[in-house]
């Protein structure tokens, strides 16, 4: 008996508040019942700062691998792994006996075919002073000036291998061809190094930097429609946003267009070019720190330089099904009507309305549980919301 009376009571309880509910429900809509309570706004002009988002990825601007160009033994490595270098700093030394043994050689040889030339050129301007007497001969000046030539040539190439040897020399001193952060050497001193043994090092430039991101050609279109107008790239700046969700404060702008675009998905490489400056950090290795990193992920926003006015509402007010985006409006008679929009740049708490609305329409903000098409509603100041927070300059 007991859990019977307790089953009735519980289900009396559920039917009481279902009878509640829909009596609210039918207050709520019946024409003789008080309207609800609705919070509005007006729709007035705004100006908004048009954004598109793509994924990026930073590169260098130079990047180049260090690799020997003489067979040698590594006398010494002249950088910390990971420091900056600026160019001609040197990066290795190379055993250099055996270079210079080879220069000096080579350098005997082309003095010894300078001597040589020097007494030619002696016998030939001797016999062409004798032909001018009868003690001369045609013969004897021509074998002369054979002799000239040939020991002028034997000369020049010997001059080219002491040129060749001096290069080889040179290059036992490997130095960094352009300012940049080194990496983590592969080769220590004592190893034997040769044109074939990879790359010893690699030099990345650090400031500027690049940032290249895929564009659908689509999307590039109506960009190009929106920006040229206004002035294209000088139209737009590049802000990044970074793996832990910071905004980079150094803006950046565009400097190279593909003329190709990717088949296997429909989009152009867009690159822009941003500073690095160095962090204000300090490290016991004095080591230099800076916030962007050769091949680093990041997010790429396209940012028109100066806002655009849109109609604004609250995005609070914004809704949608399967027809379009749409908002209650607050007409003339105090009814709510449903007025669908087209969307433009909108932002996290400001939704831009390209179309469906005009200046000063009342746009119901709160209570949209309550509001159906057609009903009267009792319209006051929507609450204010807190500040959008500005963008990032």
């Amino acid at each position: 008996m007991r859990q019977r009376n307790a089953g009735s009571l519980a289900a009396g309880g559920i039917a009481a508040c279902l009878v509640a509910i829909f009596s609210v429900a039918a207050q709520a809509q019946a024409p003789g019942g008080a309207p609800p309570s609705v919070g509005v706004v007006r729709a007035e002009l705004k100006p908004i700062t048009q954004t598109s988002q793509f994924i990026g990825r930073v590169q260098a601007v130079d990047r180049v691998d260090i690799v020997a160009r003489v067979t040698a033994f590594l006398d010494k490595v002249e950088f910390r792994d990971g420091a900056e270098v600026k160019k001609g700093d040197v990066l290795y030394r190379l055993e250099r006996g055996p270079f210079e043994a080879d220069l000096a050689a080579k350098t005997a040889v082309a003095q010894q075919f300078q001597a040589q030339l020097e007494n030619a050129n002696i016998q030939l301007q001797r016999a062409q002073t004798l032909l001018q007497t009868q003690s001369g001969a045609q013969a004897t000046v021509d074998t002369a000036l054979a002799t000239q030539r040939s020991i002028t040539a034997q000369l020049l190439g010997a001059q080219a291998n002491v040129k060749q040897s001096q290069i080889n020399l040179d290059y036992t001193t490997i130095a960094s061809p352009i300012d940049g952060k080194s990496g983590r050497t592969a080769m220590t001193p004592g190893n034997v190094v040769t044109p074939t043994s990879g790359v010893l090092v690699t030099v990345v430039s650090q400031d500027p930097m690049y940032v290249l991101f895929p564009v659908s050609v689509r999307t590039l279109l109506s960009l190009r429609e929106r920006y040229a107008p206004l002035g294209g790239f000088s139209a737009v700046l590049i802000r990044l946003g970074l793996p832990d969700g910071r905004i980079y404060d150094q803006p950046g702008k565009i400097d190279f267009v593909d003329n190709t675009v990717q088949t296997s998905t429909d989009t152009i490489m867009v690159r822009a070019v941003i500073p690095n400056p160095p962090l204000p950090v300090k490290l016991s290795s004095r080591a230099t720190l800076r916030e962007l990193t050769d091949t680093e992920f990041v997010s790429v926003f396209f940012e028109g330089v100066k806002p655009v006015e849109f109609l604004a509402v609250p995005r609070a007010a914004l809704l949608s099904d399967q027809q379009s985006d749409y908002v209650y409006i607050v007409d003339a008679d105090g009814k709510a009507q449903r007025q669908n929009v087209k969307l433009g740049q909108s932002t996290p708490t400001t939704a831009a309305i390209e179309s469906g609305l005009k200046a000063g329409d009342l746009v119901i903000v709160e209570g949209l549980q309550r509001v159906r098409p057609g009903i009267a509603v009792q319209a006051s100041p929507a609450t204010p919301g807190p500040p959008a927070p500005e963008p990032p300059r």
